[in-house]
């Protein structure tokens, strides 16, 4: 079996947590996840299995929607409440600072500073590692796209609650720093949920108690608006055997499956080059 799992993962639980006990759940071989979830974090996680797991690359580019809490004044080492409290203040906000801040972050690109307790590695070593050991380094910042932020809720005990949508490689944690940054004081994270990765919605996710094969998607969904092309027996064994195809299969620029004549589904193949194609993933 060969698909993708859409899991609801609990709060105070790792990803690799997560995976782990599915793993050991359906007694899989190759197990993976398309996008890390903090463990104070909770919602959506794409878990894909066996042979699928070389699919990951078709989720990397996809948003991801949060719904979140912060907490204003209070400055904390991992960006959310987990973490020790480095510094307060005791700035008496106003809604209208926040709704404007929050404004000025929405629907907007620009380069953000990851948080150090992350997994992103610098010179092989995961920062998070080199934090716990109170090592500093410049961290470079990463261009993101804040394509949607709103306010949730009231402004209450120094908290608010919001809704966003965001490109690949945004830290939440760094945007809740960010909007409090804009207006001179500290920015945490109290919660947060991924609600949606692309199209699919934690509506829809299982639990991982309750997971189970019949909830298994099959990656040819991924594959819905792909165009396909059908080879004759020759060049099918050949396809199986991973070779390049070029302009005398096919012309063009998009990526696209290859069939065999009863319409079986062999290969996914993507442009390297003008008119060469490599297979990524076989059937």
């Amino acid at each position: 079996m060969n698909g993708f799992f859409l899991i609801n993962k609990e709060k105070n639980m790792s990803s690799h947590d997560a995976i782990y006990l599915i793993k050991k759940k359906l007694n899989l071989n190759k197990i993976g996840h398309t996008g890390i979830l903090d463990p104070m974090a909770e919602g959506l996680l794409i878990v894909l299995i066996n042979k699928a797991t070389k699919l990951a690359f078709l989720f990397e580019n996809l948003d991801k929607t949060y719904q979140g809490s912060i907490i204003f004044n209070k400055n904390f080492d991992t960006l959310d409440v987990t973490g020790k409290i480095i510094d307060t203040k005791t700035n008496i906000l106003s809604i209208e600072e926040i709704e404007k801040s929050f404004l000025f972050f929405s629907k907007k690109k620009y380069l953000q500073v990851p948080p150090m307790y992350s997994a992103i590695k610098i010179k092989g070593k995961k920062m998070y590692n080199l934090a716990r050991k109170n090592i500093q380094i410049d961290i470079p910042p990463r261009k993101v796209n804040i394509k949607n932020l709103k306010i949730t809720s009231s402004f209450e005990n120094d908290s608010i609650d919001f809704e966003t949508k965001v490109s690949k490689g945004t830290y939440i944690r760094s945007l809740a720093r960010d909007i409090a940054s804009q207006m001179n004081t500290y920015g945490a994270l109290k919660k947060l949920t991924r609600t949606k990765i692309g199209l699919y919605n934690l509506k829809k996710a299982q639990n991982i108690n309750s997971v189970d094969f019949k909830n298994l998607i099959d990656v040819k969904i991924l594959f819905k608006k792909t165009q396909k092309i059908i080879l004759n027996d020759y060049l099918i064994k050949l396809v199986k055997n991973g070779v390049l195809l070029d302009e005398r299969q096919i012309s063009t620029t998009k990526s696209f499956l290859v069939l065999d004549k009863n319409q079986n589904w062999i290969a996914y193949y993507e442009p390297i080059q003008k008119n060469k194609y490599y297979p990524k993933y076989f059937f």
